[in-house]
Order: structure tokens, then sequence, then C-alpha cells
């Protein structure tokens, strides 16, 4: 059995683009940890209780800043903005003013560009060992995107086992803004296989189907009949390989469902029999972007085994994907006086089977 362990502090202090990096960690009544770096704002361990009562690290990631620098997969844990998910061609307007992003997905601009918010040190302080604000100020132009917007992203670890997230942004020009987590969880434990025999519910009647780019068709389509169907939980595995077209689009689940639950009610759940533990999934956001973990196949995480193709499952909260491009769906754009806040809830539970 893997023993799990939070990593080194050490690992994570150093320089990086002129700002020192740190590792934060946090730790609730019941006996949860997580650790968090200012390196992209990222959750970098989450050891959580399993059916026997052991912690088990549930984040795939990295034991230190060098590591995730060199890792193939840039997003392990952190917030990506300022624009999550993808921007056709890497070109949206605002008021008739056409911006320029980079292309660094084919002919996407993804997660914020080459530079996005996953790449920056931020500031940050700590209140009492239980909650840290990290604080970003993104200058006009950075990465394409106009307006000079400062961020705030709260991690707070509740005693009921609850990470609990909260986005705050402002700008001095009018942008566009989606922010989100992107940590991938393995209930098994980080590095132990893959994540096929999780049991996944996503409480959804619709999704978006996708064009061959992975951009949204501006299509809303219903679960019903389709491998999208999580209504009622199923194993990961039993509709991955399906032959149906829009997974074979992504190579498996990166697609976005609509959102209609309250923050009160989980969006969605995802269940390990191997250790017990629940993972449920709650947010104001009015999507849940479900990505399996489809090119998770190259980096060796902090156990120092090597990720495997569906090793770990991101329940990435957010808006619609191109959003900036389709105007019948929700409004991603933020102007000067307005303040975009948002809240996602990952809760962690023992569950019988």
């Amino acid at each position: 059995m893997t023993t799990y362990k939070l990593p080194l502090p050490k690992d994570f202090e150093g320089k990086l683009n002129g700002k020192n990096t740190h590792l934060i960690t946090l730790t609730n009544r019941a006996g949860m940890q997580i650790a968090l770096t200012d390196y992209g704002a990222r959750l970098v361990s989450a050891l959580v209780p399993d059916k026997n009562g052991d912690l088990i690290d549930v984040v795939l990631g990295f034991n230190g800043i060098q590591e995730y620098l060199q890792a193939k997969q840039y997003y392990h844990g952190a917030t990506v903005g300022r624009f999550c998910n993808r921007i056709a061609n890497g070109k949206f307007a605002i008021d008739g003013k056409e911006y320029t992003l980079a292309q660094n997905n084919g002919s996407n601009c993804l997660h914020g560009g080459v530079d996005g918010f996953h790449n920056r040190v931020w500031d940050r302080q700590v209140s009492f060992n239980k909650q840290v604000d990290f604080y970003y100020v993104s200058p006009d132009g950075e990465e394409g995107f106009p307006g000079e917007l400062k961020t705030t992203i709260s991690y707070e670890l509740s005693n009921e086992n609850e990470i609990i997230i909260k986005y705050r942004a402002t700008t001095n020009a009018p942008t566009v803004l989606n922010l989100t987590n992107h940590a991938y969880f393995n209930l098994n434990g980080e590095g132990n296989g893959d994540t096929l025999n999780h049991e996944v519910t996503i409480l959804s009647d619709e999704f978006l189907p996708l064009n061959e780019n992975q951009i949204p068709t501006g299509d809303i389509y219903p679960v019903e009949g389709t491998a999208f169907d999580f209504r009622q939980p199923k194993l990961l595995a039993t509709d991955i390989n399906s032959p149906e077209e829009q997974i074979q689009i992504a190579n498996g689940y990166d697609h976005s469902f609509i959102n209609k639950q309250p923050i009160s009610e989980p969006i969605a759940k995802t269940f390990s029999k191997e250790s017990g533990i629940e993972l449920q999934v709650f947010t104001t956001e009015p999507s849940l972007h479900l990505y399996s973990g489809n090119f998770l196949d190259e980096d060796q995480g902090k156990s120092g085994k090597k990720y495997l193709r569906y090793g770990g499952l991101c329940f990435e909260s957010q808006h619609y994907p191109d959003s900036p491009n389709q105007e019948k769906f929700p409004s991603v754009r933020l102007n000067p006086g307005e303040v975009f806040e948002s809240e996602t809830r990952y809760k962690f539970c023992i569950k019988k089977s």
C-alpha cells in the first residue's frame, strides 16, 4: 500500500519570474490536509480519509516547482484563466474591436494562452491555516486580452472536508473572463492506476456538442440515449470508448454539461469503491466540464508512479467554451464597475458501496 504524505515546502521555495514561490498547507479538525502553491494558484495535494481511516492523496501533481515546470501536462491543479477552455481561432471581438490571442491548441486559444494564469506566480495571504487568498493583477494586453484584470482566488478547507474555492475579479476596461480549477482527481489514490472504475453521476439533462476542432457547435443536445447520460451513476469505463462521434472527436470525455443546480445541490459526484471515497461537486457556474484525462500518459507524479491515460478526472466549473464568439451562450463579458464572483466546492465523504 502506498503511504501518502504532503510534498515538502522546501521543494516549492524558490524564485520564478522575479517572484518567490511557496507551498501552503491547510488542515481541518477532521484530519484532512491540502497543499497549495502560489505558482498558478494551484491545488497540489489533498489528503482525504478513506474507508479504512487512512489518508490518501486524491489529487494528481508533483513534488516541487521544477517538476511542474518540466511536466508535459501544464494545468495540474491550476487556476486557469483569463479564459479557461477554448476560444475558436484565438480571436473574439468586443464592441466591434477584434482581439487576437495565442493559438496553443491547434487553431484555438486554450486555457488563457501560453502564459495564462497557470504560469504566473500569485501573491498570497494565509488566514489561521484555514484559508489562503491568492492575488494577481493581469495587465492590459496580457496574452492578448483587454483591460487590467484584478483577480482573487480563495481556497478554504472546511471541517466538513470541503475545498471551497471562491473567485472574484474586476477590470478597468471591457473584457472577457472564464475561470476554473483544473485539478485531476483519482479517488483510488494519486498514481494508483486509472479512474475507469470510478462511478460518475452528473445531474444534467443537456451537454454541448463539439465540432472537429473541439469548439461547441452552438447547439445544446439532450444527454438521453447518448454516452453523455450520467443522470444515473455509471462507471466511467462504460461508454468512454463509445463509437459515438462526440466521444471520438475528443478521445473520451472533454465536454461541458449544462448546470441548473443551485449551489446547495451537487451537480456531479464520483465514487471509488476501492477507497470508499465519494467526491461531490457544487458550483454557481452555468456548466460543468468533464475531462477524463485523455492525454495523461507522459508524466511521473508525486508518488513516483507514471500517470496513465484516464488517470485523473477533472470537474471544471465554468461558463461555456468559446462564449465570446457565441451570442446564444451566457455572457462572459466583464465591464468596469462590475464584480465577477463565483464559487465551487469539492466535498469528500465516505460512501458505503
